[in-house]
């Protein structure tokens, strides 16, 4: 049974109304976000109308304003959003769905003048704005707005997605569009690729920078916007209406031979049974220097054989993986396909190989690029191989070990392990040390945006914030 002096609701409410309502009116003083938070919570008690009205007004003002927003400022700046987004979707979501819904999209559209007034190198922002889209999908599905009206609203969003605010949003509203809105969608853009393009005389173009080959022009820089907008929105049409064809029309021919690109295209055409098609478009690739293999492409060629009935084939090519790369989850993909007892000894091959593998500073290496490459296929269930993993990559390589900590505290979260909170609580905390030797994280989240996004997701798992600090 947990101690009454732990920080949790059950324990607050204990000190009864009046004793909170005065914390919170201390707590809020010189606090802008806590107000707002509970003005919000007041205004919604009284009429969703007032509420919807007061959300209004705020986000107006945040679109106009004008001021930049360092780093030391931004904090402010992403509670503020996260009240209004928070409102948005847990207050009037919930009461009118419609209303809501209008107001995600006015929220959205607050991305690009935030953005353009904002440091965002810890990508903290845009974890909000993702969020939103997130809210938005949830929100149409409880709305049920016209399909025709919601692919609209989607076709001049895209227009504008400046920031990559909008990324995935015809996947997350694929339901609430169905095959009507979907259609929809598709003839505008459609019809938008199709239009002239108007190249202004030589006078009235804007140069906006320089490279090697002469001026950048503003003009091209939105002509390719123009394009790129068109082929991924009917790339991720073609996926949601299960079109395959339309799917790899949207790449030119050199492009399908790219090992990434062509993986994508042969996994599509083995989920529609077209084995034999998505052989050819593997055997087409084109690889440039195989100094370290391509995961998704070997994946995707394992998928091939086994779907066309080569099982011996994809199980070499599951061995040579582990054997050049020391790729645990082709060993596991490779051991359990064995017959029984075939794998304890296969097991002891592959340990005894891993051994011998290069040297160990070279396997390091290896594992760390592997981890980066693969962070998303890290099963945090297995804290007996990740833990030693990571201690063994922290001096050389921190965001890989940083990585597979990760994994392990969203195993604990996401399945509510509590008996793993305190080991979670501190892997996070190494985190937070192994930040500062991490100069750049590429593709993977910055430990702040980290923080934020399992702050979002898992905020009432006191058991574990609590460990954490």
């Amino acid at each position: 049974m947990a101690s009454k002096k732990t920080l949790n609701a059950a324990n607050l409410a204990a000190l009864g109304a009046e004793r909170l309502a005065a914390l919170l009116m201390e707590v809020s003083e010189g606090n802008a976000a806590i107000k707002r938070r509970l003005r919000l919570e007041l205004v919604g008690e009284e009429s969703t109308a007032e509420l919807e009205k007061e959300i209004r007004k705020r986000l107006v003002t945040i679109a106009r304003s004008r001021s930049f927003v360092d780093w030391q400022n931004r904090k402010a700046l992403v509670d503020d959003l996260e009240t209004q987004r928070r409102a948005i979707f847990q207050q009037v979501g919930q009461r009118s769905p419609r209303a809501a819904l209008e107001l995600t999209w006015q929220f959205l559209d607050l991305a690009s003048p935030v953005f353009a007034r904002c440091d965002d190198s810890s990508g903290t922002i845009a974890g909000v704005f993702r969020a939103a889209v997130v809210d938005l999908c949830a929100i149409a599905q409880a709305a049920r707005p016209d399909p025709q009206e919601l692919a609209d609203q989607v076709f001049r969003a895209l227009g504008r997605n400046d920031y990559g605010q909008y990324d995935g949003l015809i996947h997350g509203l694929q339901a609430a569009l169905g095959p009507a809105g979907l259609e929809h969608l598709k003839q505008r853009m459609l019809v938008l690729s199709a239009e002239p393009v108007e190249k202004p005389e030589a006078k009235e173009r804007q140069v906006i920078g320089w490279a090697s080959s002469g001026p950048i022009y503003a003009d091209e820089i939105a002509e390719r916007s123009r394009v790129s907008t068109v082929k991924l929105a009917l790339r991720d049409i073609a996926d949601a209406q299960g079109d395959v064809d339309a799917y790899i029309g949207q790449y030119e021919p050199k492009v399908r031979k790219v090992p990434k690109i062509a993986a994508d295209i042969a996994t599509r055409l083995v989920a529609a049974g077209r084995a034999e098609e998505a052989w050819q478009t593997i055997a087409a690739t084109e690889h440039g220097h195989r100094g370290w293999p391509d995961f998704e492409w070997e994946d995707a060629r394992i998928d091939v054989l086994e779907a066309l009935g080569h099982g011996a084939e994809a199980q070499e090519s599951r061995r040579a993986c582990f054997e050049a790369t020391l790729s645990v989850q082709h060993l596991r993909d490779y051991l359990k396909r064995l017959p029984d007892f075939d794998d304890f000894e296969a097991e002891q091959r592959a340990l005894d190989h891993a051994e011998r593998y290069d040297s160990l500073q070279a396997a390091l290496e290896r594992a760390a690029r592997l981890v980066t490459q693969r962070a998303k296929d890290l099963d945090g269930d297995h804290y007996e191989v990740l833990t030693p993993a990571a201690e063994a990559l922290a001096g050389k390589y921190p965001l890989a070990a940083t990585l597979l900590l990760r994994a392990m505290i969203d195993f604990a979260l996401t399945r509510a392990r509590s008996s793993r909170y305190g080991h979670a609580a501190r892997h996070l905390r190494t985190c937070e040390g192994l930040a500062a030797a991490i100069p750049a994280y590429g593709a993977c989240e910055t430990h702040e945006a980290y923080v934020a996004k399992i702050r979002r997701e898992h905020g009432r798992k006191t058991g574990f914030w609590s460990a954490v600090g």
